[in-house]
Order: structure tokens, then C-alpha cells, then sequence
């Protein structure tokens, strides 16, 4: 015996799921029309799907940020394609979760597992959650890169002001530092990049005496200086380049305690 269902009942499932047409017309034949059954019948099916597209890439997206007097949070949301980034249903998902994590810590998006693949289902790709981070007290500044938003950070002081970690979050979502200090640099990947330097044709030509002052020199200018990637304190700042962001920093009685760039483009 067939089962006939109407064009309100398959738009009704539409609505509370947001899948597409025909695929909620499908979901109500396979249940004879039992709209709770249907609505279960959609999630297995998007779980499913979810899974299959867990390996496509994810470089387009969105990166969200909130700053309160105590608290600054910062999120990713990344996604397939660039229309999917504009959906509204996706841009709705960040933002519940960007408020999560600011209410609640990093270990909130755990809760949204199930609406990420119900999300995944409805717009048809890849949906990840990426890099969300809380950080609190201080003086906090946040910067989103437009007109794009697929990069974000969101820097925390002791000392200095609001404008001035504002400034350093524009930096840094530019010269992408991966350390705050040349101290933060671990010993073994400090010394990897040394021997690569000493063992250079620049550096061999040069007598032996003068080869250790040399590859000091060229750490500093190349590798802790080096923008992407480096030391935020030995990096040019991009406010004034006549200055280290260590000096600016020195300058206005600050320290950089903390910081988080996200980006939903992987670079």
C-alpha cells in the first residue's frame, strides 16, 4: 500500500530541519508519514553523510570574535565554498557557537556535534569547528580581517591599552608569529635551524672563526624577525616599522600574556 504525503506536511519538515524538498518528501514516504519518524529518518541520514564528507577540505569559512571587559573568545567555522560561508544558516551555527565557547570555554563546542552534521546534511559539504579559544583578565583587543573574516585574533596584555592590543591583533593576523619571545623557541627546533644556516653555502664560504656571528646574525634577521612565522616580540611592527613589536611594546609598559590567531584559510 503506497503512502501519499502532502505539501504541508513536507514543508513542515522542511522548516524544522532545513533539509531540502525532496529530500524531506522521501524522509515522510520511508515513514508512512510520520513526521517524528521523519525528522529522525533526516538525522541518521545526515550523520551519514557527514561522515563521508569529513576528509573534503575546508578553506573558505568564517572566523568570529567577542570581547567583554574580562573575556575574549575567538572561533572558526570553516566550510567548502564561499557561498556556503554567506549562508545564514551557516553563519547562525558560529555564532552560537562562538557565544558558547565565550560563556563556557573551548570544551562547549562539544555540544554541537549534532547540529554540525544536521548543518552538514542541509548545505551538502564539509563543516568544521576550528580552533575556538577563550582568554581571560588582562587588557584584551580582538581584530577580524575583512572584507573576508577567514582570519582572526584575539591578543591578551598586562598592561598597555585596549587600542594598543587592537593594533597588535591586526599585526599579528598578518606576520602570523608562532612564538611570543625568542626564548618560547624550543631548543631542538632552534637548533635544527641552526645547523641548517651553518651548513649553507653562504655561511661555509666564510672563515671559521666568523661563522658562529654569523649564523647569530642571520637567525636574528631570518628566523626570529621572520614574518609569517618567527617571534612576535622580534618582528617589525606593522603600525611602525622602525620599531620591534618588543620595543612598542617596551614603549607603552606592556607584555603580551597571550594570543590566538585563527584561520579558517590554513595560513
Amino acid at each position: 500500500m503506497s503512502t501519499t504525503v502532502n505539501a504541508s506536511l513536507v514543508k513542515e519538515l522542511r522548516d524544522q530541519t532545513g533539509a531540502g524538498m525532496m529530500a524531506c518528501k522521501q524522509a515522510l514516504l520511508e515513514t508512512g508519514g510520520d513526521l517524528e519518524a521523519a525528522r529522525t529518518l533526516l538525522r541518521e541520514k545526515g550523520m551519514a553523510a557527514a561522515g563521508k564528507r569529513a576528509d573534503r577540505a575546508t578553506s573558505e569559512g568564517i572566523v568570529g570574535v567577542l570581547v567583554e571587559p574580562e573575556v575574549a573568545s575567538i572561533v572558526g567555522i570553516g566550510c567548502e565554498t564561499e557561498p556556503v560561508s554567506k549562508n545564514e544558516a551557516f553563519k547562525t551555527f558560529g555564532e552560537r557557537v562562538l557565544r558558547a565557547v565565550h560563556a563556557n570555554g573551548p570544551d562547549a563546542v562539544e555540544g554541537f556535534e549534532s547540529e554540525r552534521t544536521e548543518l552538514v546534511s542541509q548545505l551538502g559539504e564539509n563543516i568544521v569547528v576550528v580552533d575556538p579559544r577563550r582568554l581571560e583578565g588582562g587588557t584584551l583587543g580582538a581584530y577580524v580581517h575583512p572584507p573576508a573574516n577567514k582570519i582572526g585574533v584575539v591578543v591578551q596584555l598586562e598592561g598597555g591599552s585596549e587600542e594598543l592590543a587592537r593594533q597588535l591583533a591586526m599585526h599579528i593576523s598578518f606576520a602570523a608569529p608562532q612564538y611570543l619571545t625568542r626564548d618560547d623557541v624550543p631548543e631542538d627546533v632552534l637548533a635544527a635551524e641552526r645547523q641548517i644556516y651553518l651548513n649553507s653555502d653562504e655561511v661555509q664560504s666564510k672563515p671559521i672563526e666568523a661563522r658562529g656571528k654569523i649564523v647569530d646574525g642571520m637567525l636574528g634577521k631570518r628566523f626570529f624577525a621572520a614574518a609569517p612565522g618567527g617571534a612576535l616580540a622580534e618582528q617589525a611592527f606593522v603600525h611602525d616599522a622602525s620599531q620591534t613589536v618588543g620595543k612598542a611594546l617596551e614603549a607603552a609598559g606592556a607584555r603580551v600574556t597571550g594570543f590566538a590567531r585563527v584561520s579558517v584559510a590554513g595560513s
